[in-house]
């Protein structure tokens, strides 16, 4: 007991070098079990979303770049294909297309341009307000809505994807109708719209002001100025139009939901076909590809993390020892008061136990708060 309390009142005096060593310690003890921690969440949530999300039909090309954002709307993304390929799933009667425009973007967040097909698909359900019904109206993901303090009645403006290509693309400022129930999902963090306002910002479809007026007098005059909305209202809503055909409106890929198995294998052999230039890829099976190697990645890391955990011990080790060779007069001292070398050796595994419980205790506290909020963290982390 007097071995405790003179350790503690050592480590007390020197209040900062026990604090960093407390800190030092807990890191060695904590980071191995967060970093499995965060690991495993992330490939929970990876494959979970994944195995969740039966085909995707995209551009030919990087099978991970179509699922990462298609699935998961990353900043990485396939070449966009053809609304004429959504029309073929249609036509083959062997499954659910759902389009997907993730061109555009606003306050940091990813514009989803998509059929209402979308929610029933992902389970996604509303919070408040109500479902998007016209042109222009879009529903936020509960993050995004939470982050940006916005909610049904309010507004947001679209962004083009980069700044350096503005080319046919307007802002367009999206009527809010509703916040959906958050899901621990990517789709918390998104804007959702209909795909046909996807196209709107894009430049494929647009409203004019009237080209004819009539003054006070009767007289009509045609007005050759055509004015590009930047909103869309009830008043202007009719002269909405689109160019071109319909078979040739971009999409960034279409989410396939087969209605069966036999169905499922039909539709991927249809696009077997490597001179084809859109592919259907089974997400499950790339992000399995990609949870596999960034698990020989940890492993990897693991050792790193053995070797640093090694070498800071060490370095606490050195700072004991120099503490304690700092400590000689006071040893001396005493050893002449009648102190035996077995005293001096209680009290320094006495102070070296006080410093190791602490640094347990905070190394479990630091894990604990990574478990209690692992799917905001892992959330957060895959949103990068």
């Amino acid at each position: 007991m007097n071995a405790l309390f003179l350790a503690f009142a050592h480590l007390r005096w020197t209040w900062a070098r026990s604090l960093v060593l407390i800190l030092v310690g807990a890191l060695i003890l904590a980071v191995p079990m967060v970093t499995q921690t965060l690991l495993r969440g992330s490939e929970d949530a990876l494959t979970r979303r994944a195995e969740a999300t039966p085909l995707v039909l995209g551009a030919r090309g990087s099978q991970l770049d179509l699922v990462m954002g298609a699935v998961y709307f990353s900043e990485d993304r396939a070449q966009p294909i053809t609304r004429a390929a959504e029309d073929a799933v249609w036509d083959s009667g062997l499954g659910l297309p759902i389009p997907l425009n993730t061109a555009f973007q606003t306050n940091g967040a990813r514009i989803v341009g998509t059929s209402l097909d979308y929610f029933d698909f992902r389970g996604l359900t509303l919070a408040e307000g109500r479902q998007m019904a016209i042109l222009g109206e879009a529903v936020l993901g509960a993050d995004v809505a939470q982050r940006l303090a916005l909610g049904p009645g309010d507004t947001v403006v679209s962004a083009p994807e980069n700044l350096f290509d503005l080319d046919g693309v307007y802002p367009l400022e999206l009527q809010i109708t509703g916040v959906l129930e958050p899901t621990g999902t990517p789709d918390d963090e998104a804007v959702f719209t209909d795909v046909k306002t996807a196209w709107v910002i894009a430049g494929i479809g647009h409203g004019h002001d009237d080209v004819v007026t009539a003054d006070a007098d009767g007289n009509v005059t045609a007005n050759a100025a055509i004015t590009e909305f930047q909103r869309i209202t009830p008043e202007n809503i009719d002269s909405f139009h689109f160019h071109g055909a319909a078979g040739g409106y971009p999409l960034s890929a279409v989410i396939v939901a087969p209605y069966d198995t036999r169905s499922g294998t039909i539709l991927r052999g249809r696009y077997l076909d490597p001179e084809n230039p859109v592919q259907l890829t089974d997400p499950s099976e790339v992000i399995a590809g990609l949870v596999d190697r960034i698990f020989r990645i940890a492993a990897l890391l693991d050792a790193v993390t053995v070797i640093i955990g090694i070498a800071a011990l060490g370095a606490i080790g050195l700072s004991l020892f120099l503490a304690w060779s700092l400590r000689a007069p006071e040893m001396q001292t005493a050893r002449r008061l009648g102190a035996g070398r077995f005293t001096i050796l209680r009290l320094a595994t006495a102070e070296i136990a006080i410093l190791l419980s602490c640094a347990m205790v905070l190394a479990a506290g630091i894990v604990l708060v990574v478990n209690a909020n692992g799917d905001q963290l892992v959330a957060w982390l895959l949103a990068f």
